[in-house]
């Protein structure tokens, strides 16, 4: 295990701020195959110290240390030390909306721009800033599709998986083979031989990159196997995951997704919330003023957004939407709910929805 990752397992504080994660449905396609090859799914569970509750939800997110144990435990538990590339061979369409978005894209360029937008909901790792976690580029010959991942010899499994989910897509949409030769960063692995059966090509070890030398003819394929209207309704959900997946990289993202799961408790003091990030108060006042706000006023505004939830869907009352959000005494919930709206809690609730 690289240094980087054992950090990260480890609870390093750089790290833990940029909270880097997986699909569950990612993670639960995994466990999926390592049953299927004789591990045992409550092991897989446990020894990842993941939950199903977390696992039913597709939309959820793991944590990306959480993944790599998953991997490394069923690969052992599985016995087989090459799960990964046989990963790769399902088809990403059973495990991540991304996979449909790409079947509903209309041509190459399309698909390849899709993949850039939405990768990170499949697999969120760390990159430069603005920058594309796939490019295309014309050198050493040949046309290449290249993972600029920042850390290329962390987590070589990642690598074997991502080069063959796109060496293997073709084969799902019965389309011919479009990888011609394949480079990864890492070394030889013992299970070396079962690269080019899966990948189909040619293989360098310890080639300084993760890149593919693709069909040359790629880019300006047709792709689309879905109905179209099908790409907007998928964008659409797609897009609203990848922002509350941006939320959480903000300082005000990761606060308000900490006090969630204890803001009925009422005690959500901010020096709580700094001990969870792993930093000092100071330090957690300093990001949220960088942010243009504060502790108290995502505290506020977070109670005031979830109060009108509940008040409004009717499922809750106006003394259990209090103890909800945070209020200990539905005297003052109601006072903080007049200064929020102008009006009251009680009629808030009574409105017709609209």
């Amino acid at each position: 295990m690289t240094s980087d990752i054992k950090n990260m397992t480890a609870g390093n504080k750089k790290a833990a701020m940029r909270n880097p994660s997986v699909a569950a449905s990612f993670a639960g396609g995994l466990i999926k195959l390592a049953v299927t090859k004789g591990a045992s799914r409550s092991e897989l569970v446990r020894r990842a110290g993941l939950s199903e509750t977390t696992l039913s939800d597709p939309d959820a997110r793991v944590p990306f240390a959480k993944y790599i144990d998953l991997m490394r435990a069923a690969k052992e538990l599985s016995g087989d030390p090459s799960l990964a590339l046989h990963y790769g061979e399902v088809s990403i369409h059973e495990v991540s909306i991304v996979g449909l978005i790409g079947q509903a894209s209309e041509s190459g360029p399309e698909t390849f721009a899709q993949l850039n937008r939405y990768v990170p909901l499949v697999v969120d790792v760390d990159m430069p800033a603005g920058a594309l976690r796939f490019q295309i580029r014309r050198e050493r010959g040949g046309l290449w599709f290249v993972d600029t991942r920042t850390t290329l010899l962390d987590f070589p499994e990642l690598t074997e998986s991502w080069a063959a989910q796109f060496a293997c897509g073709p084969r799902h949409l019965n389309m011919p083979q479009w990888v011609k030769e394949v480079h990864v960063s890492h070394a030889a692995p013992g299970h070396a031989a079962e690269y080019e059966r899966v990948l189909r090509a040619p293989v360098m070890f310890n080639a300084g990159w993760n890149a593919l030398r693709i069909d040359e003819s790629l880019p300006q394929r047709t792709a689309s196997i879905l109905p179209r209207y099908v790409f907007g309704v998928l964008t659409d959900h797609a897009d609203n995951l990848l922002r509350e997946l941006e939320n959480t990289k903000s300082t005000r993202g990761r606060v308000e997704n900490l006090l969630l799961p204890i803001l009925h408790k009422g005690d959500v003091g901010m020096d709580i919330i700094a001990d969870k990030m792993a930093v000092s108060r100071q330090t957690l006042f300093r990001k949220l003023k960088a942010e243009g706000t504060t502790f108290e006023k995502v505290l506020d505004e977070l109670r005031y957004r979830l109060a009108i939830d509940y008040l409004r869907a009717r499922k809750v009352s106006v003394h259990e939407t209090a103890y909800l959000v945070g209020f200990s005494d539905p005297a003052a919930f109601s006072r903080a709910f007049k200064r929020w709206t102008g009006t009251s809690p009680r009629e808030v609730r009574a409105a017709p929805a609209n």
